[in-house]
Parts: structure tokens; sequence; C-alpha cells
């Protein structure tokens, strides 16, 4: 099930319309952007989901947790899931496969501006296991329509989302006048450190039979650059492009396997862990190390751009490429980051500040649009900018951010491509600003639109990056 919005391209199908409707529940007034909220007899049916090919290599970046109880299935009307602002958006509500609530269930529910006010919010009871709740927006945006049911105290949540003219969000602030010149003096700091790698053979996993793994450090600024390289066995010189590959959040050991799967398919490939700690350790290790030194890393230094804590992570980055660079079975053509939710973020910020990179795939990329918050817009992971307690956001943390912020990455982008993926119901990292950092990208681009994913690439998105990678590498040959 898939929508993949290129620049200024139509939308493909992604649901069946919805029946005739005959029952109805009170409505509600709404507030500010939003319009009324109704609730009545509706049964879509979702269409087959399209087969998607089979990725030779997915990094599974954004991995959700066990899912909930899930009772029902909530759907934009239309099949595409996308509006023209202030164009009303029915939401059907139906039971989901093996739901254990009644046909008859009372429910609430509530539509959001993708998680912030204006908020509306009804309550009824499903008629025939089924129910339509409706909105609008009068700016660009996304809707994000919250179902929830109270089983014996136990209250169960069910997300849907639309999009309201996603291709017209506009960046909250524009880029700092000094944007270029503060990385460049990071860059040239780091240029001062050696370029000094060690490389130790480890075996590759048992499935992999064509390609050699090296267990690999570079020095840089403060923690090294630490990860896993791969290359196919017997590789000639200049022959093969470069896949850098960038975690999600969290503390973790670099992953072999995939980097592994990545050069069996003709990719110098290196997946690098996110702190630049050693790779291989025992699982006690990195739970450690995330309860303790590295617990909350994300606010670490948030109120200085030269403290945050993601400077060091994306200048590793460079250091990365600095490595990958020198390896004489590098092509001298094609530099592919890949990465999803934190690894989008990475895929952001080395695409703008590295002009080696020629392609950025980024599924539900964190780092989106930090500065939402002053014009009413959410902001996603890391959510670094805090409010004080008059509700204000801290205006210093808040200055630090735009230089860490995939919108103002995105306009300085050296690459030639791009590839996203979004969820509509995304409560992590919101589609509000991934759209926000896409429509900032002023190269080639394509967005997967996975309007019923949340925080998690679907198989179908994640094959659709592998493809798209595969593409930009048979193009720039």
């Amino acid at each position: 099930m898939k929508k993949t919005r290129h620049a200024c391209v139509p939308f493909d199908s992604h649901f069946s319309g919805i029946s005739t409707m005959s029952h109805r529940l009170p409505l509600l007034a709404a507030s500010l952007a939003l319009t009324s909220l109704a609730a009545h007899a509706a049964a879509p049916s979702a269409a087959p989901a399209t087969p998607a090919p089979k990725p030779a290599a997915v990094t599974p970046a954004a991995v959700a947790p066990a899912k909930p109880l899930n009772p029902f299935v909530v759907r934009a009307d239309k099949e595409n899931a996308t509006y023209k602002t202030g164009e009303p958006v029915n939401f059907t509500i139906a039971l989901a496969k093996d739901s254990p609530a009644p046909r008859e269930a009372e429910i609430t529910w509530s539509i959001s501006k993708d998680g912030v006010p204006p908020i509306i919010n009804g309550k009824g009871k499903l008629v025939d296991g089924k129910a339509v709740a409706t909105a609008s927006l009068n700016e660009p945006g996304f809707l994000l329509c919250r179902v929830s049911w109270n089983q014996d105290g136990k209250v169960h949540s069910s997300l849907g989302g639309a999009a309201v003219d996603p291709l017209l969000i506009k960046p909250s602030l524009p880029v700092p006048d000094d944007f270029d010149a503060f990385w460049d003096a990071q860059k040239k700091k780091l240029a001062a450190v050696p370029v000094k790698a060690t490389m130790t053979p480890v075996p590759p996993p048992a499935t992999i039979k064509k390609a050699e793994t090296f267990d690999v450090k570079v020095d840089a600024l403060g923690a090294p650059v630490s990860g896993y390289l791969a290359r196919p066995l017997n590789a000639k010189p200049k022959s093969l492009p470069i896949v850098l590959m960038v975690h999600g959040a969290g503390v973790s050991s670099s992953s072999l396997a995939a980097a592994a799967s990545w050069a069996e398919n003709g990719m110098l490939a290196f997946n690098m862990n996110a702190h630049g700690i050693p790779n291989g350790k025992a699982p006690e290790y990195y739970t450690g190390l995330a309860q303790s030194e590295l617990k909350d890393y994300r606010n670490v230094g948030r109120d200085s751009r030269e403290t945050c804590y993601f400077l060091g992570m994306f200048l590793r980055e460079v250091r990365a490429l600095d490595f990958l660079c020198s390896q004489p079975e590098w092509d001298g053509k094609t530099v592919v980051v890949y990465g999803s939710s934190q690894g989008g973020f990475q895929g952001f910020a080395i695409s703008a500040i590295d002009p080696r990179v020629t392609f950025l795939a980024a599924g539900v990329p964190a780092g989106c649009d930090h500065t939402g918050v002053i014009v009413n817009r959410v902001n996603g992971w890391p959510k670094i900018v805090p409010n004080l307690p008059d509700g204000k956001p801290d205006p210093k943390v808040l200055e630090a951010s735009r230089y860490f912020d995939n919108v103002n990455f995105a306009a300085k982008t050296k690459a030639k491509g791009a590839y996203l993926t979004v969820g509509f119901i995304d409560t992590t990292c919101p589609p509000t600003g991934v759209y926000a950092a896409y429509n900032a990208l002023p190269i080639s681009k394509a967005i997967y639109d996975d309007i019923p994913s949340g925080h998690a690439n679907s198989p179908q998105a994640s094959a659709a990056m592998v493809e798209a990678v595969r593409k930009h590498v048979k193009e720039n040959k």
C-alpha cells in the first residue's frame, strides 16, 4: 500500500473509496483552523497491498516496538489521503480484524493539527461497527485523528492521518545567515585531526559468502568514527560506489550484517554507529552506556551550537567519508548516505555539509523543523527545544537548534538527488516537519507517503528506499 510523490507529480492511489453514509451523530463546533466533527456509518475497504521488490539490503532503521492493541482502522476517505486547504476530511472508523471492541462500542475521538492545537474532541457510538469523524484545516499541514475505546478502565487508541496541501508547507524560519560559515569552521577543526584509521579483519556473517569485512576506527574530534566496513571479495580499484549507513536513535553496535549485505550487492559499504563506541560488545555493554554517560544524549549541550551533541555526530560522518573516499575501490563518483529516524537526520546533515554525497535516502527522518513551535507546528524527535515556565520556547536553545535542522540542511544540500519516506501517523517524527524538510530540498527528489504507518518503515517503504539507491547508482555511473 503506497503512494510515492515526486516533485510536482500527481499521486498514485492508496485507499479505496467509502460507501454511502446513513447514520449521523451530533456535530461538534470546532475552533481555529478546524471545522466540524461528525460520526456516521461507513464501510471502507482497504485496497490490496502493492507488491514490493525484495530489497537487497535493508537497514531496519526505525524499528517499532511491540504493537499495542489496535481496535480500529482509521482512514481518510480519499484514496491518496491528501486534500486541499479547507476541504473536508472524512476519517472512516471501522473495527479492526479480531478487534475485541463491540460493534456498538462507545468511542471518543480527537482531531488535531498533527498533534498540536487546535484540537477538537467528540464521542459517540459505533453503528454496526462503523463511524466517521470529519474536520478540515485552513493551512497546509496534516490532520491526525485519534480514536479511543475504554476496555474495563484501559484505554486503547488507533490513529489515522491526512495531508492538507503538504507540498505548500514552508520553513518556519529562514536559514541563518552564517550557517555555511559555522559548518565550514567546524570542518576546518576536523581537518586538523589526521585521518588515522585502523582496520581489523572480522569474519562476515555465516550467510555472507562474497564479501570481506573489517572493524574500523578512525580518529576524529572527540569520539572516533566506529563502524564495520564491507567490500566484495576481489574488488577492483575504482569499481565500487559508497553507501554510508547511519543509525537511528539509541545506543548500539554497528551492524556487520547490514554492511556485508550491501557489499554482496556491489557496494563499498560502511555501517557506523552514532556515538563512536566499540562494536561487537555484549548487549549489556550498550544498555549500560544508554543508562549512564549516553543517557538523554539528545539534550546534551543543546543551548549552544558549539556544544550540541549532534555536532560531533555529524562531524564523524565527514570523517567517515574522509576514510571511505580514500579507499582504492571507490569509483570516485557515487556516495550514498542511507538511514532512518536519527539516521535520516544524519543523512540530511552530511548531504548539506559534505559535497561528496551524491544521494540521500532518509526514512521517517528525525531532526525536522525544530523551530516549528513558533508558528504553532509540531516538531519531532529529538525535540531539543524545551518550553520555559511561561510556555514559550527557550530562545537560546531555539537559536542553536537552527544549525541542526533538516529544513536548513535541505536548503543547503550538495546531493544530486534524494528519496524520503514519511508516516502519516508518525507521532515521533511527525509528517508536517518531514514535509517542511522535503519541500526545502532544491534537487531531484521523491517521497513515499506511507499513509497507514507510524514511526517505522513498512516493507514497501524500505523496498522503495533500496530501489531508489539502486537507480541512483546505475544512473551515476
